[in-house]
């Protein structure tokens, strides 16, 4: 899978079209973790030696109804003792297990060796085209 969106969040988020289909509600949290290549399908290939928490993060309220950008602090991590390239980040409904929600990949590879920090500053979910 190249980065993009969950298949079971696009699957939840159809069925809500459906007469009879379930609702999809809010997540009860949004985790982002560091990948060194792509996710894949599931979210857990290339997941990051130097870190391997997920941490937290909010979106603000949508302002044009077709996007959401970081809200709040910044999530950041700080490299716990190896060297490596992050390229990708994966974003999670919960710190551990919990359900995959997207990938994405970073704007620029960082090169990320002991003791760096990274922080995720700007992240924006869009959904386009909308009609006009």
């Amino acid at each position: 899978m190249t980065a993009g969106l969950a298949p079971s969040l696009v699957s939840n988020w159809l069925n809500t079209l459906r007469t009879a289909g379930a609702a999809y509600g809010p997540v009860a949290g949004t985790f982002a973790q560091l990948h060194t290549g792509d996710p894949g399908a599931a979210g857990t290939a290339n997941v990051s030696v130097g870190s391997t928490t997920r941490n937290t993060f909010t979106f603000a309220a949508s302002a044009s109804g077709s996007a959401l950008a970081l809200s709040g602090a910044p999530a950041a991590w700080t490299n716990g003792g190896t060297s490596e390239t992050l390229t990708h980040i994966s974003v999670w409904t919960a710190s551990s297990a919990g359900t995959l929600l997207f990938s994405v990949a970073l704007t620029a590879s960082k090169a990320w060796a002991s003791a760096d920090q990274f922080t995720l500053s700007t992240l924006t979910a869009a959904l386009t085209p909308q009609a006009a």
